[in-house]
């Protein structure tokens, strides 16, 4: 069978996403394309790859086997790409970098340090705290507060981070211990993101869910900048922002170590590895803010 490539990538993405929709939507193309080519592909192969039920495409056992076959051709081309990627010898061009929404704001405060040392690199900055595909490129470089059991990720411990109760500057208190605080309103994360660091601790202290929930550190931060109600937050966020004020000291039972991850194939790339020593060097000249000692 001579498979033409693109036939196989309509396949594979069908297979994976479950119906003409969705994998045309992944795959930048119109509904009838997806159709068609897997239909050109049946007919090639001389076998029927999908069984059509009512709310999705299912493989059939040919296809199981070819979805087998496909993800294979699919890895090593990635490979051959993440490879070829670091036969490049000079540290210029474009470096992605993806991190948790707090942490993406705290490097773009930094960017212009960044940019002053790696004056060739071009910097994208992903703010998500979703996982991206570094087998895929998806990004070059993630800051996650963990290690994913990937084959092929390399991590670096940049640092940890620290955690504090926050309010807005004139915030009224009628105490600072738990139990007085315990009875204002308070903003924490929708059970969807109830993993978020501080997230359990929260919920033990208040015997309650809060008062606001959220999906997000960037929109908890303003929520508490507005004056709704208590959060517990970073410091590195919360200490640099003058509207607000640490209730408290540092939570001793809330931190987050953070890393820095990178695929093998890459971390030799001199442009990756370039940032990855500049972010090294900026979390360490950062730490005791990271800490909330600074």
């Amino acid at each position: 069978m001579d498979a033409n490539w693109d036939d196989l990538r309509v396949f594979l993405t069908l297979a994976r996403e479950g119906t003409l929709t969705t994998a045309a939507k992944a795959l930048n193309v119109s509904h009838p394309t997806v159709s068609r080519r897997v239909q050109a592909l049946e007919q090639q192969i001389g076998a029927r790859l999908f069984e059509r039920l009512p709310d999705r495409f299912v493989p059939t056992a040919a296809g199981e086997e070819l979805l087998a076959d496909t993800e294979a051709m699919e890895k090593a081309a990635l490979s051959i790409h993440r490879r070829s990627a670091g036969l490049s010898d000079t540290v210029s061009g474009v470096v992605r970098l993806s991190a948790g929404e707090a942490m993406a704001v705290l490097v773009a405060r930094h960017l212009p340090w960044l940019r002053a040392r790696l004056q060739q690199i071009e910097f994208e900055v992903i703010a998500s705290h979703t996982l991206a595909n570094l087998s895929r490129r998806e990004a070059d470089l993630l800051i996650r507060d963990q290690v994913p059991e990937l084959a092929g990720i390399i991590a670096r411990k940049l640092c940890r981070v620290a955690y504090a109760i926050y309010a807005k500057r004139d915030f009224a208190l009628k105490g600072t211990t738990m139990p007085a605080l315990a009875e204002l309103p308070w903003i924490g994360f929708d059970d969807d993101h109830s993993y978020m660091p501080g997230q359990h601790w929260l919920h033990g202290q208040l015997g309650r869910r809060p008062e606001i929930r959220v999906n997000n550190w960037l929109v908890l931060h303003d929520a508490v900048r507005v004056g709704s109600g208590l959060a517990v937050l970073p410091c590195y966020l919360g200490d640099q922002d003058p509207a607000l004020r640490r209730v408290g000291g540092v939570l001793a039972e809330v931190s987050a170590e953070q890393w820095l991850l990178v695929h093998r194939d890459l971390r030799a790339l001199p442009r990756v590895r370039a940032v990855m020593d500049a972010l090294v060097e900026l979390f360490q000249r950062h730490r005791s803010v990271l800490e909330g000692r600074g």
